[in-house]
């Protein structure tokens, strides 16, 4: 799997979204806010982490307007 700065991710054991910050080999730095909105930045092996494909509200909001 590659990834690339932006994409979101999360622990292959479960976990909140991350956002990948830099790709550094296998090496990945990742991002992601606490529950009290505290900024948090860890690098994680590869292995470790699985992409999220993020789905588009504008998309949803154009099939909405399209079904009525």
């Amino acid at each position: 799997m590659e990834l690339k700065t932006g994409d979101v991710v999360m622990l292959k054991s479960g976990g909140q979204p991350l956002t990948v910050a830099e790709v550094k080999g296998d090496d990945i730095v990742c991002l992601w806010m606490g529950s009290e909105g505290d900024l948090f930045r860890e690098t994680l092996p590869l292995a470790t982490l699985e992409r999220l494909e993020i789905e588009d509200d504008e998309d949803d909001e154009d099939e909405e307007e399209d079904d009525e």
